[in-house]
Order: C-alpha cells, then sequence, then structure tokens
C-alpha cells in the first residue's frame, strides 16, 4: 500500500470513527450528510468520497456496530456444563443493562427494525445476521453434546427471546429491577425444569 492509500484508509477510518460517536448519540434515521460532516469536522464531499455514498457510509457504520457487539461477544467465557450457560446468559444480561452500553444499544435496536421494514435499504440482513450472531455465542457456550442436540436449539432460541424481549422493555421503560427480576425468573424455571444435557 503507497502513502496515498494508507493516508485514505487512516483517514477513513478516523471519519468513520468520529461519524459512529455521532450517530451514538444522534441515531441512524435522519443522518444527513452536511450536518453530520459539520460536527465531525470534515464536509460531505469528503465522506462521499471516501465511502462512495451515503449507503456506503450507513454500511460502514452498520459494520463499525456490528465490530463492536462481536467484541463483546468474544469476551464471555466458554463453559463446560449446563450449569454454567446461566452464568453465562447472566453475564450478558448485566452488560445489556450497563447505563453504559445503551446508546450502542438503542443505535442496535433502531438498525435492527429499520432492517425489517427496509429489506432491500442499507441495513438489509442486519437483523437475520445479529440473531445469527447471539445465537452462535449461546451456543459456543453449552456442554457439546447439548449444543449438538434439537433440545440445545430450543434452549438458546429461549435464552435469545428472554434477554432480548428483557432489553426492549429496559430501553423502553428503563426499569432496571423488573427486567433483571425477568430474567433471573427465567434462569430459576430453568434449574428447575433441569434442562437436558442430551437432545431427545
Amino acid at each position: 500500500m503507497d502513502s496515498q492509500s494508507r493516508a485514505h484508509s487512516a483517514r477513513q477510518v478516523e471519519l468513520l470513527e468520529r461519524a459512529y460517536d455521532y450517530v451514538l448519540q444522534h441515531g441512524l434515521t435522519s443522518l444527513s450528510l452536511r450536518p453530520l460532516a459539520q460536527a465531525i469536522g470534515t464536509s460531505p464531499r469528503v465522506l462521499l468520497f471516501l465511502f462512495g455514498s451515503k449507503e456506503g457510509l450507513v454500511q460502514a457504520l452498520l459494520a463499525r456496530a456490528r465490530a463492536a457487539e462481536l467484541e463483546f461477544l468474544g469476551q464471555t467465557p466458554a463453559t463446560g456444563s449446563a450449569e454454567d450457560f446461566a452464568s453465562v446468559v447472566r453475564g450478558v444480561w448485566q452488560w445489556l443493562r450497563d447505563k453504559q452500553h445503551r446508546r450502542m444499544l438503542a443505535l442496535w435496536l433502531e438498525t435492527y427494525a429499520r432492517s425489517l421494514v427496509e429489506p432491500s435499504g442499507p441495513c438489509a440482513e442486519f437483523a437475520r445476521k445479529t440473531v445469527e450472531d447471539w445465537l452462535e455465542l449461546l451456543g459456543g457456550r453449552q456442554p457439546a453434546p447439548l449444543r449438538r442436540s434439537r433440545a440445545g436449539a430450543t434452549e438458546r432460541a429461549l435464552a435469545l427471546a428472554v434477554l432480548r424481549g428483557a432489553l426492549l422493555d429496559l430501553l423502553a421503560t428503563g426499569d432496571e429491577e423488573r427486567t433483571t427480576a425477568t430474567v433471573e425468573a427465567y434462569l430459576s424455571a430453568r434449574v428447575q425444569a433441569r434442562a437436558p444435557v442430551h437432545g431427545r
């Protein structure tokens, strides 16, 4: 890579990070290049040059948001027993309820919704990919026999549904006590049901 290409790439990364901080504050729904460019110290012309189009910029921002999500997912510990799965779910919820992550999660929710109502837009496939990311996380933290079974797939789907539902509730109401109690109730019910290690 020559010096000009490296400078181009470095400037693109720098502006992408600034733009990402901007959309965390303002969201994507009403994103306009002119106020964005002014806020991050550049011009619409430079943004179009670096990202090709507004859609290209939005796609780069979505990739940046997904990278942040995947970074977190990679930090969750692997487990060796069915009981440890509850610890992973509880750890994920603690991260989701952290106030420091609210803006990022609100952006995730906005993008998730847009990918459903605009399936051919720049957010296309975001919802499906993020579901796959989280199911992969949960599956990777199950004991191997359970991971390969139908029961394991059901357990992952149920855990994801509880976490996503509690998150939507938390973002809407800010009620940490009630939403955390909901997650804990799910985990308690799971223990009482003695989820099988092997699928049928």
